[in-house]
């Protein structure tokens, strides 16, 4: 496989980057002396990791589990991405999946367990009764992590609506058992998330009047381990999931901040630099995003091990989250919307990954970004579209960007086929209102490479007819060290074409092709 120089330098400047801040955190003498993992469960259909992450300097030791309940994928995703932070004193252990079986299905519950038994959120001790959990997940979690004698224990939970609004429901929400100590703790990290947050009908709110779920890990962790704990909920209504993952992140990084495990920084940490053998991919999720093109591409990489996928929003980019990735995709939706949610910050952002050796994929909505022709989008790729406002005798002004949606045919180049994979004739795939390209002539921006050309068109005015046969459907470009793929149609949601979405992100991350 070739390495780009620019993927190179970046990974140098990410473990040098990485090296930076746990010296920072932690010191010379505080350097982490190991990291650990293994499998609770094994050999079950319920085996999932565990991760074990110990300061070598005396402190609390600190349990955090994700993905109890299968249809709450922010917590694991948080987990996943607080295990990789640095930290100064004490332990950290963290089991992102317990419910893996659940996670994969998107199912509350345990897949397969009796009605009784399926709420892993209930199969712990519960208060004045022995100490047994139920069911095989459970029990086996419950032992390790009475192995662990862990001082605090945190649950992450997400709820199907903000209990600010609604009380019938958890989402958004701090749970905890009402002493002095936890009060002044939980209005703290209450603070902290909310200032992150405009809505106030989406505000978390501070819940201890009756305490953690019966049944639940963070009472039995309580009550029969002696630990202190907090159930943190998120709301995956009407919110991204890089919103979710980021306020589950906040809430966790201040509680440790407060048990001196961690210093000011650290919070924005999504992966790690020993997870440079792999692809780390960011798929922004928010403002300007829409249909199923987040979930396609996620469904797609996600599969496929070579790649390592977060969820990324507005305010994670701003803070300078892509110097930990390889690739930033942009899906589809409206490319101005998403270029406005992330502001001008955001986008100089995007263009500085890119230009110091970043691989960007847009498609649709994110190749109208990619493009030179508008003051929001990024210049990355010397192109203009075809857009504007035209009169149509016996039906007004209409915007030439909208085309309609459908199937159209496309054709790999020669170098599409390289870089794409070997594709022959026409290839059919979804269409949806993507950019009709064409040279914008930028002197400061090399010109780009036609990867493929459509062949038929949809078009739903006269003034389109004729405009888009011909004209590329996938263009490739260099921008400064980095590269940059825009994909007009939608490869990511046509069945046969998962490919192609792997060999354009391989690409633009230095892995493959010229």
């Amino acid at each position: 496989m070739k390495v780009r120089t620019g993927r190179a330098s970046r990974t140098l400047r990410s473990l040098l980057l990485h090296v930076l801040v746990l010296t920072l955190l932690a010191g010379a003498a505080r350097a982490e002396v190991g990291r650990t993992s293994g499998l609770i469960a094994e050999n079950t259909e319920w085996e999932n990791p565990y991760y074990i992450i110990d300061s070598g300097v005396e402190g609390p030791t600190l349990l955090i589990t994700g993905g109890l309940h299968g249809n709450e994928p922010a917590g694991y995703r948080a987990a996943e991405q607080i295990r990789h932070w640095p930290i100064r004193r004490g332990k950290l252990v963290v089991v992102p999946q317990v419910n893996r079986p659940g996670l994969k299905q998107n199912t509350r519950w345990l897949p397969g367990e009796s009605e009784k038994l399926r709420n892993a959120n209930r199969n712990f001790p519960k208060a004045g009764e022995p100490n047994g959990a139920r069911s095989v997940p459970v029990k086996a979690l419950w032992e390790f992590m009475q192995a662990q004698e862990p001082d605090w224990v945190v649950d992450l939970h997400e709820g199907y609506d903000f209990h600010v609004a609604n009380p019938k429901s958890d989402g958004s929400s701090i749970i905890y058992f009402d002493t002095p100590e936890m009060q002044a703790l939980a209005a703290k990290i209450h603070d902290d998330v909310n200032a992150t947050i405009d809505d106030p009908d989406r505000k978390i709110v501070k819940r201890f009047s009756s305490g953690p779920i019966n049944g639940g890990l963070v009472r039995a962790s309580v009550k029969h381990l002696g630990a202190k704990g907090f159930c943190f909920e998120t709301t995956y209504q009407k919110q991204p999931i890089s919103t979710r993952t980021r306020q589950h992140r906040i809430m966790v990084h201040r509680l440790m901040r407060e048990l001196g495990m961690v210093d000011d920084c650290g919070a924005s940490v999504m992966t790690s630099a020993t997870d440079a053998v792999r692809t780390r991919v960011a798929v922004y999720d928010a403002g300007g995003t829409g249909g199923k093109g987040v979930t396609n591409v996620s469904r797609i990489l996600e599969s496929t091990p070579p790649f390592i996928l977060h969820h990324v929003g507005p305010a994670d980019i701003r803070a300078g989250v892509l110097d930990q990735f390889d690739v930033v995709i942009f899906p589809g939706g409206s490319g101005s919307k998403q270029a406005a949610a992330i502001g001008r910050e955001g986008c100089k952002a995007v263009r500085e990954f890119v230009e110091s050796g970043g691989g960007y994929v847009g498609i649709c909505a994110g190749a109208f970004l990619a493009t030179a022709k508008y003051d929001w989008s990024l210049a990355l790729v010397n192109a203009n579209t075809f857009t504007g406002n035209r009169e149509i005798p016996g039906v007004g002004v209409k915007s030439m960007w909208f085309r309609g949606s459908g199937k159209v045919k496309m054709e790999l180049t020669d170098e599409g086929k390289e870089i794409l994979g070997d594709l022959s004739g026409l290839v059919e795939l979804g269409y949806a209102n993507g950019p009709i390209l064409s040279p914008a002539g930028k002197e400061n921006l090399p010109e780009y490479i036609p990867l493929a050309f459509f062949r038929t068109e949809i078009s739903k005015y006269e003034p389109q007819k004729g405009t888009m046969i011909d004209t590329p459907a996938i263009v490739a470009s260099k921008f400064g060290k980095g590269r940059a793929i825009a994909i007009s149609p939608h490869p990511e949601g046509t069945a046969g074409l998962e490919s192609l979405v792997r060999r354009a992100v391989a690409w633009v991350a230095g892995e493959s092709g010229p």
